[in-house]
């Protein structure tokens, strides 16, 4: 077990952003990533996987409206 989690008990919503966050960096162990399929509610991975990918467009687009600016 990793993570302190118990068998069968699956991801709070706080626990999936951590998990889609580590997804958009690229940077998790496979035991990790077999860990968190195991626990991870598919709503909530999509709810974050949008609200992460409109966050990161927005955040380019305020950055190349800055940039441009100066």
């Amino acid at each position: 077990m990793s993570g302190g989690h118990e068998v069968g008990k699956k991801y709070s919503f706080v626990q999936s952003i951590k998990m889609v966050a580590w997804s958009f960096l690229g940077i998790r162990r496979n035991s990790g990533f077999q860990d968190d399929m195991a626990k991870v509610s598919p709503f909530h991975v999509i709810a974050v996987g949008i609200a992460g990918a409109f966050i990161f467009v927005v955040g380019l687009i305020v950055l190349v409206n800055w940039v441009v600016a100066k």
